[in-house]
């Protein structure tokens, strides 16, 4: 409309100006020049008007009252110019009449075409000048001047019948490209919103994971195209678990949403925070990084952790460790967050509620660990895996009942290897059950040298009771024609409970092959006491942290003759581990402990000591007795 009301009234003024211009002999002054310099000055205005409007977006509001505007004008200017073309008719011969009916015509025409896009404004210019047309040019008496008049009866008409149809469509058009922007707007919103979800912990409406990676990567590029470093930390909540099993899981979220918003009131505005697990946070440090600014940063983050969190359900108090790394020229996201995840695990081991950041140390660590990983992986187990035997003794009737099978590793580039390197390695590497294997075949080949009192202890990973295949393999080592079987399998109650099901039937499994089952560890779980009536078990084994205190602390005796009572009324069997000196004995002996194992009696030995053990235990029983 704002390109073509402006032709609309260039066309009537240039109309009005022409037919002025033939009645300046034959009409007054009034009629030829001032009213049309009148009708053709408020042409002027209003095509400078809408001109200028041409390439504004207006509100819809204001657009409606516009439109109404050029319905109401229409009328206004039809019924002025047709007033004053009849005020000429009477001063010409008629050629300057004929020249009026048909100015009146064809400006009418071109007006109806220009507001051919608002319906009812084409209307009213074409009903406000028809009407007067057609009653005065038919009562003028003149035949020509009355067919003029039904001529332009029927062309308008026609007209009206098209532009009620281009109408009819350009309203269609309008409508369906409404309705195509509103579908594309809802897919926009739709897809701002998916990526949002994609994007966003749900809980504390911080970045997530995916987020974080894609922020990392970007950093890590621009960080390098301007040569300087930045840093990852990677801030883990200590023994969060706990607080979801012991005050419930909304008192976990609401503890979750306090600590995102402390860590965010914290960071400075250049660092990006995201909710990376469920316990844990990181952080991209993007200003000044050096030793000084890292190690500022993990000491408040840890700090901040340590105050208490006041909730409903009661004063929660928890620790933060926090493990940072700094960029590294030609460093990729990867690598660098691999450099701060293993600082944090080395604040959960080394330093927890603290925060550690990388350095060359952990640098030759790594290094050393993977090519750990990589002989290992490339081992020969069944020739570089070996078994010491570490004796588990029965005081009430003064002899030795059993043996705990240790895994040793000696390997012929590093030597020999401690368990607590390379256990943990395997189980992270999927090695465990091929050494679980070799341990258990050789435990068997020694089984069947020891008298049928000896029972042989061998320790099953959480990989080995969740898998069945695993399982499958363990019952294929055993000779079914032999019996009875002098095999104990060990599991830990955190294996135990990572698929109770699975675990339950892998379990039931091995009894199926006589063999017993211990519970490794008890007391350092959370739900130890479940555990216990729900596994079909025969043997506990307490953890040595509680017997290395029960000379000393009054609740650790506590605990331990609940233990023993507990195992007493299950009927099934309780050993103590880590048992040193001759004082912890006595002391649970006095508690009514009777199975025991430690160094006191004696140290994990070699296969082929075994048997002269047992010897001189015999010997000395014999000479007591």
């Amino acid at each position: 409309m704002s390109r073509q009301v402006p032709l609309m009234y260039i066309m009537l003024a240039a109309n009005t100006l022409i037919l002025a211009w033939t009645h300046l002999d034959a009409a007054p002054i009034d009629l030829t020049v001032y009213i049309p310099a009148i009708l053709t000055a408020l042409c002027a205005i209003r095509t400078i008007v809408w001109w200028r409007t041409r390439n504004r977006m207006l509100h819809p509001a204001k657009v409606r009252n516009r439109l109404r505007g050029v319905v109401w004008s229409g009328a206004a200017v039809s019924l002025g110019f047709t007033a004053w073309s009849f005020s000429l008719f009477p001063y010409g011969d008629p050629y300057l009449q004929s020249h009026i009916a048909f100015y009146m015509g064809i400006t009418t025409i071109g007006c109806m075409f220009c507001l051919m896009h608002v319906r009812s404004a084409a209307l009213v210019v074409g009903i406000c000048v028809l009407g007067p047309f057609t009653v005065f040019f038919m009562s003028s008496g003149q035949e020509t001047l009355g067919a003029i008049a039904v001529n332009m009866i029927l062309a308008v008409a026609a007209l009206l019948i098209i532009l009620l149809g281009n109408s009819r469509d350009f309203a269609d058009l309008i409508a369906s490209r409404s309705a195509i922007a509103q579908r594309q707007q809802e897919t926009q919103r739709l897809n701002q919103e998916n990526h949002r979800l994609a994007n966003t912990d749900p809980l504390t409406g911080l970045p997530n994971r995916l987020s974080f990676d894609r922020h990392l990567a970007a950093a890590l590029k621009e960080a390098a195209a301007e040569g300087r470093p930045i840093a990852v930390a990677r801030l883990d909540l200590d023994k969060f678990k706990s607080i979801n099993e012991i005050f419930g899981q909304l008192a976990g979220d609401r503890v979750l949403l306090e600590a995102a918003r402390r860590i965010g009131s914290l960071r400075r505005k250049d660092t990006f925070l995201a909710r990376l697990e469920s316990n844990t946070f990181g952080l991209i440090l993007s200003g000044p990084i050096d030793q000084q600014t890292l190690t500022h940063a993990g000491e408040v983050l840890c700090r901040a952790m340590r105050l208490s969190f006041d909730q409903p359900e009661g004063v929660i108090r928890l620790t933060a460790s926090a493990g940072l790394a700094a960029s590294q020229p030609g460093d990729t996201a990867d690598g660098l967050f691999d450099r701060a995840d293993y600082a944090l695990s080395c604040a959960k081991r080394d330093a927890r509620g603290g925060a550690i950041i990388f350095s060359e140390h952990h640098a030759r660590e790594i290094s050393k660990v993977r090519h750990m990983e990589h002989l290992l992986h490339s081992a020969d187990l069944d020739k570089e895996i070996y078994v010491v035997l570490q004796p588990q003794f029965d005081v009430s009737i003064g002899a030795t009942i059993g043996f705990e099978v240790l895994a040793r590793w000696r390997n012929p580039v590093l030597g020999e290897v401690s368990p607590a390197d390379f256990i943990p390695m395997a189980e992270r590497t999927g090695q465990i059950s091929k050494i679980t294997q070799s341990v258990l075949r050789q435990a068997l080949a020694i089984s069947r040298t020891l008298p049928p009192s000896i029972r042989l202890s061998v320790n099953l990973s959480a990989h080995d009771i969740g898998s069945t295949t695993a399982i499958e393999q363990i019952v294929a080592l055993f000779d079914r024609g032999r019996s009875p079987c002098q095999i104990d399998f060990e599991v830990t109650e955190t294996a135990a409970v990572r698929d109770h099901k699975q675990a339950n039937q892998s379990l039931l499994t091995l009894l199926g092959l006589g063999a017993r089952i211990a519970l490794d560890d008890f007391g350092t779980g959370h739900s130890s006491l479940t555990h216990v009536q729900q596994l079909p078990l025969h043997r506990i084994k307490i953890d040595r942290s509680f017997v290395a205190e029960v000379t000393s602390d009054i609740a650790s005796r506590a605990i331990i003759k609940t233990m023993i009572d507990l195992s007493r009324n299950l009927g099934i069997s309780c050993v103590f581990e880590g048992i040193e000196t001759e004082e912890q004995l006595q002391a649970l002996i006095a508690l009514g402990g009777t199975i025991m194992q430690g160094y006191l009696f004696g140290r994990p030995m070699a296969v082929d000591e075994v048997e002269g053990y047992l010897r001189r235990e015999r010997s000395q029983n014999r000479a007591v007795s």
